[in-house]
Parts: C-alpha cells; sequence; structure tokens
C-alpha cells in the first residue's frame, strides 16, 4: 500500500497520508512520496487546487516518523533527513496552485510544518495542535512563516513550550479559517474551497497566492512589487476580456488560462 494516495477529480488534487497504523507519521516513502506528488501537481495544468488531509486515526500527522528514524540511526549512522529529497517541503511551498489542509485529527511537529505550507486550513474540533521538536531534541527552523499567522507570544509559547494547545485556541486567533464537528465534514469543507477556487480564473488564483506569499516573504513594499510583476499576465489574458464580457452578459465566464 502506498503511504500517499493521490485523486484528481474536476480540477481538484487530494492528497491523502495513507498510514493510520503510525498516526500518518512521516517516513522517508512518505516524505519522498509527498515531494512527488507536488511534483505532478504544479505540472498538471488541469490541477486548479489541491486538497492535504490524511487517514482518518484521530492524528492528522504526528511529524517525522521517529521509529524509522532510530532504526536509520541505529543500522545506518546517518539522521532521516538526509534519505528524504526534501525534508522541509520546499516543494510545496513553492507550489503555485493553492492548497487547502482538511486536518482531520490533531497535529504536532511535522504534521504543523505541512499545515503552514498551506493558503487555507479546515480543523476539527477537539483536537490539538502544536510544534513538539524542543521535547525530543529535534529542530523547527520551518516554524518561522508561522509568525504571519499567529501572534508572536502564542508562537514562542508553542515553539519553546513544545506543548500541544487546542486547536479552537489558534482558530481565534485566525490559524484555521473554519472547524468541523467531524472528519468527513472536515473534508466537505475543505472540498467546497477548493471547488470555489477551482471554478475561478486560473491565472487570477495563481498570481493572487503569488503575491500573498511574496508578501509575506519581502514584507509589503517588496510584495507589492512582486505582486505587480506577477499579474501582469493576469491582465493581458484572454481570461481578462472574458471575464467582464461574462458578466455585462450576465453568464458564467468560460476560463482558458490563457
Amino acid at each position: 500500500m502506498s503511504p500517499i494516495d493521490v485523486k484528481i477529480e474536476d480540477g481538484i488534487a487530494t492528497v491523502c497520508i495513507n498510514r493510520p497504523e503510525r498516526k500518518n507519521a512521516l517516513s522517508v516513502a512518505a516524505t519522498n512520496g509527498l515531494t512527488d506528488a507536488w511534483e505532478k501537481i504544479e505540472a498538471d495544468d488541469s490541477i486548479r487546487a489541491a486538497i492535504l488531509t490524511s487517514a482518518d486515526c484521530g492524528v492528522f500527522c504526528a511529524g517525522l516518523d521517529l521509529k524509522e528514524a532510530t532504526q536509520i540511526a541505529r543500522d545506518e549512522g546517518v539522521d532521516i533527513l538526509s534519505k528524504m529529497r526534501d525534508p522541509f517541503h520546499e516543494t510545496m511551498r513553492a507550489c503555485k496552485k493553492p492548497i487547502i489542509a482538511a486536518m482531520t485529527g490533531s497535529l504536532m511537529a511535522g504534521g504543523m510544518m505541512l499545515t503552514l505550507n498551506c493558503d487555507l486550513r479546515v480543523g476539527l474540533k477537539g483536537t490539538k495542535v502544536g510544534i513538539t521538536e524542543v521535547k525530543i531534541g529535534r529542530g523547527s527552523p520551518w516554524a518561522s512563516p508561522a509568525l504571519s499567522m499567529l501572534p508572536q507570544p502564542i508562537l514562542m509559547e508553542i515553539v519553546l513550550t513544545g506543548d500541544l494547545m487546542p486547536i479552537e485556541r489558534l482558530h481565534e486567533y485566525g490559524f484555521t479559517n473554519y472547524i468541523e464537528d467531524t472528519p468527513d465534514a472536515v473534508r466537505a469543507r475543505a472540498f467546497d474551497l477548493a471547488k470555489r477556487i477551482a471554478s475561478a480564473a486560473p491565472l487570477s488564483v495563481v498570481a493572487a497566492k503569488g503575491s500573498v506569499r511574496a508578501t509575506m516573504d519581502l514584507g509589503c513594499a517588496g510584495g507589492l512589487e512582486e505582486g505587480k510583476r506577477l499579474h501582469e499576465v493576469v491582465y493581458a489574458s484572454n481570461d481578462a476580456i472574458e471575464g467582464p464580457k461574462a458578466f455585462a452578459e450576465k453568464r458564467a465566464p468560460v476560463w482558458t488560462g490563457t
């Protein structure tokens, strides 16, 4: 059984971590499988949005597979990260397609890293969230972007204590778009968001995500300049003509992505 399942339907790719027996922890195979998935999604122009979810087991993703890490260190004398093509999931972060996290359980460590790379997040009521690396002697250099998603004192509490927080508390700070009562409701909400994104003008969606990400990375002034550059292709496109025309004719637009 593959640790990563990918399904494509109506322009939406659903990526599922399928390791419930290990709390959907990130093994070498699972991490490399995720890298493969994001590369394929980025290269497929028919895909307009993606959802990241996992098999139901009460945990969305427990982070690094510590049992496998221990075995690799014992048998091969190397750190598990050296076996991964993209250990910090930078391929996912660079993906131009919007990614929605359908978090159907608690998440910690690398599970939090994955959700930080997503653009929208839907959580499950009654679950917990945290960055637990300080409790096990690992590290979280990938956590810095969370400073644009959470207040600084809250992020400091998370990374310095390693404690898990109720998702309801983080929802109050705007970390999640929605929290739902059941895993199925989490996935349904994520799919509804993905459908709405997939129905929008594709060039505009890519440029919109790129502009927000650029502002996160470069600051307001740099982000504004990069955003204007990213939108040049939008304003010069056929879709920029089709949108107003469809509005005037009171019909649904037909996007070509050109």
